[in-house]
């Protein structure tokens, strides 16, 4: 489905969704506390849906209403082979293969779009050394695959530099595994905020995970608690309406985030900041403020979900050189973004330059339309659809159903943010 978007200045006040990384986790959480437990004001997204259907196959019924979701034990079927279709979820995917290697019986894991494609051979690996049975059905793609454990205790080197999801999935999983588990890190930990944020949930389940200088140890087994969970706002949704606001000389107002739960998105506002853009918080709302002046020199391997909208941000800069370095990993996500954002940025009509793996940037002050049709990419499309508010005419984009994937409601909120000089149609 194209959409077309029109010029115009982002102002007003906006509340994020539910935070889809916390959702994914607290699911999880709730399956292994192995009672019936809920999880309140969880993000309904197509990723989200997906690990609440997968848990049917581990053993949890998920029921769905508005602003609950309730996790029950259920049982399993014995008879057949039990599948987890994790659509195009890569948290999903890390999540519950690792959850599949606690069960004795057999599980496949399959999957949609690019995600058979993502890495998960080191954590095939990992989980082989505790005792895992993997075998994927193709040589050269990670799924289908069939998984059977149980796995047990014991001292694995878990690769870090690719994903953290490899090391929030083991940490999630090992408490319920009888005996002391050594996890030691292989590399830089990448996206390091969302590992804050799974033993953040742990925490709130009961768990403890102690953190040591090249890794993680894991007692178990351990019990998770059972208390109902609220899911916190989400950054991530926020931050797109924040660089619209900056990009388009607006003012947004983002209310209700709770700065208490790690999210590596709020590493935005200090961007803003330091591109010139007033940024003002007071409480649970903060508001930023544009236009954006300065470039920026900046690491974003520990918020590479950041990756498109500060280079579209950087392209908005009329005649100010920006580099984005690091984040060598968002090339392996739903697409390859570190191309694509080089992409985005040159149909604006900014000069890129891609040597040496980082993406330098000279901003434009005439931002161009775009017309990128085959754009399907849930983060691709957000970050273009915020680009095209500063163009001189209406922009076309697809697919605009991809952001379905994590922010449902994305283009309703762009609708009424822009309502006074243009609308997302």
């Amino acid at each position: 489905m194209i959409r077309t978007v029109n010029p115009g200045v982002a102002r007003g006040r906006l509340t994020p969704p539910p935070s889809k990384s916390y959702t994914h986790r607290a699911l999880v959480a709730a399956h292994l506390s192995g009672r019936s437990a809920s999880v309140l004001r969880p993000l309904d997204s197509d990723d989200t849906r997906a690990t609440a259907r997968g848990l049917a196959a581990l053993g949890s019924r998920v029921r769905f209403a508005a602003d609950r979701w309730q996790i029950q034990p259920a049982p399993v079927p014995t008879d057949r082979l039990r599948t987890i279709d994790c659509g195009e979820s890569g948290t999903t995917l890390r999540f519950l293969t690792v959850l599949a290697a606690l069960s004795d019986r057999p599980i496949r894991i399959t999957g949609r779009g690019r995600l058979p494609a993502r890495p998960m051979s080191d954590l095939y690996d990992a989980l082989r050394t505790l005792g895992a049975r993997i075998s994927p059905e193709h040589q050269d793609r990670a799924l289908p695959c069939t998984i059977r454990g149980p796995i047990l205790a014991g001292r694995i080197d878990v690769r870090s530099d690719e994903t953290s999801q490899y090391l929030s999935a083991l940490l999630m999983a090992l408490p319920r595994v009888e005996g002391r588990s050594e996890i030691r890190l292989q590399g830089p930990l990448v996206s390091r905020t969302y590992v804050q944020a799974t033993c953040a949930v742990l925490n709130a389940y009961g768990v403890r995970i102690v953190v040591r200088p090249r890794g993680y140890r894991v007692d178990g087994p351990q019990t998770f608690r059972v208390a109902p969970f609220t899911v916190p706002r989400d950054a991530s949704s926020a931050a797109y309406f924040w660089a619209a606001a900056a990009l388009t000389g607006g003012g947004v107002t983002v209310t209700g985030l709770d700065r208490r739960w790690p999210q590596a998105d709020l590493a935005l506002l200090d961007i803003l900041r330091r591109m010139g853009a007033s940024v003002r918080s007071r409480r649970l709302a903060t508001e930023v403020a544009g236009p954006v002046r300065r470039g920026i020199s900046v690491d974003l391997t520990n918020s590479p979900d950041l990756y498109p909208l500060v280079g579209i941000l950087a392209a908005g800069v009329p005649g100010r050189r920006s580099r984005l370095r690091g984040a060598t990993h968002v090339r392996l996500k739903e697409s390859d973004r570190f191309a694509e954002t080089a992409r985005i940025v040159r149909a604006m009509g900014a000069h890129v330059d891609t040597t040496g793996g980082e993406l330098s940037i000279l901003g434009t002050g005439a931002p161009r339309p775009l017309s990128l049709l085959n754009l399907n990419d849930h983060r691709l499309i957000m970050s273009a659809a915020v680009s095209a508010l500063s163009a001189r005419s209406p922009s076309r984009l697809g697919d605009g159903r991809a952001v379905r994937k994590s922010f449902p409601g994305f283009w309703e909120a762009l609708s009424r943010l822009v309502r006074e000089r243009g609308t997302a149609s």
